[in-house]
């Protein structure tokens, strides 16, 4: 049985745990800890980003957990460095003394018959039946997942008894990655969203806005941000995302179709008069949503790995956009701590208050 070490990030892990055993296969994908990201500091370049030392770090607790096999997505297209983790990470580990294969995806493969060829390919030439099962099995899943996400988002600054909002999210994912079956997930995830909306709201609480911008990894990998979207969440903030940096949109019948490229012209539009080109990975996204949040959120929280390129670019255009939005731009590595997070986060959720109250301007709640 092949045992296939992944990055982890997000529901990653929960939605496709049960699909990797219909194929034959062991999925490990760790959640990342503080352990993690001290084994990729130590092995990483100094001034890499922060996504690739937690990676390479993920990478080695994979081998040392019993992985013989290393999947990563690479890319030549729109990529910023992440299109040569693979080659530098990939030497790094065998330098180390591990033994492993690595399977290598382009991302540029966009197209269903493309993924389901891979997954046959990698799961030791598994039926075209179990294959289609599998995908269907875990793209379910994760969809549900990023709705339960998306739920949170809404309802955190809403509810009075957020301990058992938070709870009840929990036991879903933990309940519904065990399923086997795509119509049992399906109506797992709708029970659980129905004892969510039975938590009461406190009626007088009329959330702030926020929109959560910047880097991929960054913005959907809960240990990189130090949970910022709970935090904000639990401060009275109403979280909300590119929808690129949502996973299930990117394995979505949709997006074979061109969903999130449209998605993307739409930002390009946007982002036009401040920026005129594509300087990769998700820093026009960045510039997109800001140009376009006027009128929209209270704020932005703009999310970037220290010495990521196309978000330092993205970065110094937003100082140049004065439409009336405030912009907390937060550098992620290893050096920053949650208090110092937290007091940052607080001061800035103040000032949106502020503006609002000043403006008298009222959002729907």
């Amino acid at each position: 049985m092949k045992v296939l070490g992944m990055l982890s990030m997000a529901n990653l892990e929960p939605a496709f745990r049960t699909a990797a055993r219909l194929t034959g296969i062991t999925l490990l994908l760790p959640r990342p800890t503080k352990r993690t990201l001290d084994l990729g500091v130590r092995y990483s370049p100094e001034t890499i980003c922060l996504p690739f030392k937690v990676i390479l770090g993920t990478f080695i607790e994979c081998l040392e957990q019993g992985a013989d096999t290393l999947f990563m997505i690479k890319s030549s297209n729109n990529a910023c460095r992440m299109g040569y983790y693979h080659f530098l990470q990939e030497a790094i580990l065998r330098d180390l003394g591990f033994k492993f294969e690595f399977l290598r995806y382009k991302a540029e493969r966009k197209n269903i018959f493309s993924v389901l060829k891979a997954i046959k390919e990698y799961t030791n030439n598994s039926s075209w039946r179990t294959v289609i099962k599998a995908y269907q099995l875990g793209t379910t899943k994760l969809k549900i997942f990023d709705n339960l996400e998306r739920k949170l988002h809404f309802l955190r600054p809403r509810v009075k008894d957020k301990a058992r909002l938070e709870q009840i999210a929990k036991e879903a994912i933990e309940e519904i990655a065990e399923t086997l079956d795509v119509t049992t997930a399906k109506k797992m995830g709708e029970r659980y969203f129905q004892e969510m909306d039975k938590i009461p709201w406190d009626s007088n609480t009329k959330p702030l806005k926020v929109m959560v911008i910047g880097e991929i990894y960054a913005v959907m990998e809960p240990f990189t941000n130090m949970e910022i979207e709970k935090e904000l969440g639990w401060l009275g903030c109403e979280v909300k995302r590119t929808r690129s940096t949502f996973f299930s949109e990117y394995l979505s019948p949709l997006n074979y179709i061109g969903a999130l490229d449209k998605e993307k012209e739409r930002l390009r539009r946007f982002a036009f008069p401040f920026l005129r080109r594509d300087i990769s990975a998700h820093g026009l996204e960045s510039v997109g949503e800001i140009a376009s949040s006027s009128g929209r959120f209270d704020g932005v929280i703009h999310l970037a790995p220290f010495s990521c390129l196309p978000e330092v670019v993205a970065r110094n255009i937003m100082k140049a956009m004065k439409n009336g939005v405030p912009v907390l731009s937060i550098s992620l590595d290893e050096q920053l701590a949650k208090t110092n997070l937290m007091t940052r986060l607080e001061a800035f959720v103040d000032l949106m208050g502020g503006m609002r109250k000043r403006k008298g301007e009222k959002f729907d709640s």
